[in-house]
């Protein structure tokens, strides 16, 4: 992992100091160098050394996807209003909105720019890319719906946060000429990492450690944010004839009390069940890793990442 990360930051940092000078390309350039772990990039070139390629070959690829991915969050952070990012103002905080929209803007045309010289790589990336789009708006969608059901969250997140880690794994994969079959398996790893890692990261937000996360807990419960886990929960309280979750989110967002919220999706199991998701989404995705390895070939890159990911506190 180390390896495949060296790769990825020195080539990113090429591309970084060719952009031209201005306004344009700045906010490019001041989120990409915000501190981040690049699973994206580097799953693209795990990818591809897996089934036998170069990690060198696919580092356009790899690039294109982070590039990607930072376009979505300059423009998701508009969306959503947010005046930080890794502890750092947001580019439309930091310039202003316009600005942000069209650096984002041309920040995916330089991502199409990397991806397009295989017909069959930027194939997997539109479509992928599409889902990722797709997923936002169901996010927002959400926003204005009373009722969510837990299978529309996983749809959403599949699209919104699932996909483009099977986009990065699948095209290192294309790159390296795998069969379809194992394409498959491992843009299954991907997706299923991808859902854990949500679910995951939807737990510390509720009942992770303030100090070890360095958020205050239950910040999305107080906000309303239709989560796996406020989802079950209001699913739970109806059944079991209570209201206390109900009663929170009738009152402004910034009179609810988060904690109450927290202990009340334990007192209904929902912590448990969450935990019980994750370990099943996580044995999924191993599992394709287990059919994946063979002779010539290991996954063992893959699952110290997958476990790093697993093991994470912000």
């Amino acid at each position: 992992m180390v390896v495949q990360r060296a790769l990825v930051d020195a080539h990113l940092q090429r591309w970084m100091e060719s952009l031209p000078k201005g306004t344009l390309y700045e906010p490019m350039a001041y989120l990409l160098s915000l501190p981040a772990k690049r699973v994206r990039p580097v799953l693209t070139v795990m990818g591809c050394e897996l089934f036998g390629g170069h990690g060198k070959d696919v580092l356009d690829e790899a690039v294109a996807i982070e590039l990607f991915h930072n376009f979505t969050l300059m423009h998701d952070d508009i969306m959503d209003a947010s005046p930080l990012r890794r502890g750092r103002p947001t580019v439309h905080a930091k310039w202003d909105v316009n600005t942000a929209i069209l650096s984002g803007d041309a920040m995916l045309v330089k991502a199409y720019q990397l991806m397009g010289a295989n017909a069959e790589v930027l194939s997997i990336f539109n479509r992928h890319a599409i889902e990722v789009c797709e997923g936002q708006q169901l996010d927002m969608d959400f926003e204005r719906r009373d009722i969510v059901s837990l299978s529309d969250y996983a749809a959403m997140i599949r699209l919104k946060t699932a996909v483009l880690l099977a986009c990065a794994l699948r095209i290192g994969a294309c790159k390296a000429g795998a069969p379809l079959d194992d394409q498959e398996r491992i843009s299954s790893f991907g997706e299923n990492l991808g859902l854990a890692f949500q679910l995951r990261d939807d737990l510390l937000d509720a009942f992770g450690d303030d100090d070890r996360t360095g958020k205050v807990s239950g910040g999305d419960l107080r906000n309303g944010k239709k989560t796996w886990l406020l989802i079950r929960g209001l699913e739970l309280e109806q059944h079991l004839g209570r209201n206390v979750l109900m009663d929170q989110l009738r009152l402004p967002s910034v009179q609810r009390d988060a904690k109450l919220m927290v202990q009340a999706l334990r007192e209904y199991g929902v912590e448990r069940e969450a935990e019980i998701e994750v370990a099943r989404l996580e044995g999924i995705a191993f599992a394709q890793l287990d059919d994946l390895d063979g002779p010539g070939r290991s996954t063992e890159d893959l699952r110290i990442l997958a476990n790093a990911l697993r093991a994470r506190v912000s």
